[in-house]
């Protein structure tokens, strides 16, 4: 147990060390160039698989790293953040998001062929379920599947799909079936698929990661890229959920932490009418007021990774969570900005880049507005 945090250890420090090696090395002096070009270069990936960032959490035998709760993860997050881009975390680690389906769903060769090249950083993996017509009711997706013989005819497309112009595995939601959430199956696309098309998405934020619609046009894909029974895809779908959005919050976590240590440093070197920024009431006042909020999102976030950790589902609390983390960091990124001032409005300040990004935290995984309605129906309001 550390001083700081009663769910932590010597091992998860450890961690912490060597996730803050890589992030100064192979991250920090980059930065700024992956933004400006719109994308992440592939060899991060195989750069970030040799210190074993991209395995954490997933089953030894695919190749990944097992770990005995979810903090190490948290960890991976939150100093990952500390570069002050989401974009980076959303791109790097789409893998998060577009492989458990296949681990716990898929069969061995599935896994052997699909997550092991994903997880030594030779492949990139994306998750494919929203579509133009509509992102969280994932019941009402309209992308067909039609069984011919051996393999998948798939029609339809998908859009704000991280990686998607970079991914080699794409796990697809498609309708198999009839209407309704009993007509869902998942299918794993490959990037050089027959019929697949894509087309980048340009945004406000996050544009260090690529971002596309995707595009099938009676693309052919084998049957035994099925993963699970057929029809059966929306369970699996939803149980990603839970994870993805702790991720999104501690994602969102990291980035306010980033915003006030920005904002601090700033507010102890900037003189202002001969005395340091920091020496001003309503200075310190925000600053606290940030550090209150971080840490009570930080205290939520490791107690409800812990229940994770205990595999309790608390779908309620995770996406108050969620929302509780995102709107901070709102709040945490506009006044990181104002006490930077002109600074903070200029690009190449870590607060400026992450106040572009904070909306797509809370919508991305499921927008605030669908957060609350389900933790009120979990909750039997």
């Amino acid at each position: 147990m550390t001083a700081r945090n009663p769910f932590l250890n010597a091992d998860h420090e450890s961690f912490r060390t060597q996730i803050v090696r890589f992030v100064e090395k192979e991250i920090t002096p980059h930065i700024d160039h992956w933004e400006r070009e719109g994308q992440l270069p592939r060899s991060l990936h195989s750069r970030a698989a040799e210190v074993g960032l991209l395995q954490v959490g997933f089953p030894e035998a695919h190749g990944g790293i097992e770990v005995p709760d979810p903090f190490f993860e948290l960890i991976a997050m939150e100093e990952l953040a500390r570069v002050g881009s989401g974009g980076l975390i959303a791109s790097l680690m789409s893998h998060g998001i577009g492989l458990p389906p296949i681990v716990a769903a898929g069969t061995e060769e599935q896994n052997e062929r699909f997550v092991r090249p994903v997880l030594e950083g030779s492949k990139i993996a994306a998750l494919a379920i929203t579509e133009p017509s509509g992102g969280s009711d994932v019941a009402s997706i309209h992308t067909i599947a039609r069984r011919e013989g051996d393999d998948f005819i798939v029609n339809g497309s998908k859009t704000f799909i991280t990686s998607g112009m970079r991914a080699d595995v794409i796990t697809t939601a498609v309708r198999t079936g009839g209407e309704g959430i009993g007509g869902i199956s998942l299918l794993v696309l490959e990037g050089n698929t027959p019929g697949l098309s894509r087309t980048p998405l340009d945004k406000m934020g996050w544009r260090c990661s690529d971002t596309a619609t995707l595009y099938f046009d009676d693309a052919r894909v084998p049957a035994s890229h099925l993963i699970g029974p057929e029809n059966a895809g929306f369970m699996a779908i939803m149980q990603n959920f839970n994870s993805e959005r702790l991720g999104l919050a501690a994602q969102a976590w990291g980035l306010a932490q980033a915003c006030y240590q920005e904002a601090l440093d700033w507010a102890r070197d900037r003189e202002t009418f001969g005395r340091p920024l920091i020496t001003r009431q309503v200075i310190r006042h925000k600053l606290v007021d940030m550090k209150m909020m971080i840490d009570a999102v930080g205290a939520q976030l490791y107690q409800l990774a812990w229940r994770l950790g205990q595999k309790q589902q608390p779908v309620a609390e995770l996406c108050m969570l969620k929302n509780l983390a995102t709107s901070t960091l709102e709040t945490i990124a506009g006044e990181a900005v104002q006490i930077l001032g002109g600074a903070g409005y200029l690009t190449g300040a870590k607060s400026e880049r992450i106040f572009r990004e904070t909306k797509v935290l809370s919508i991305g995984g499921g927008a605030s507005e669908i957060m609350k309605d389900l933790a009120s129906r979990q909750l039997g309001y």
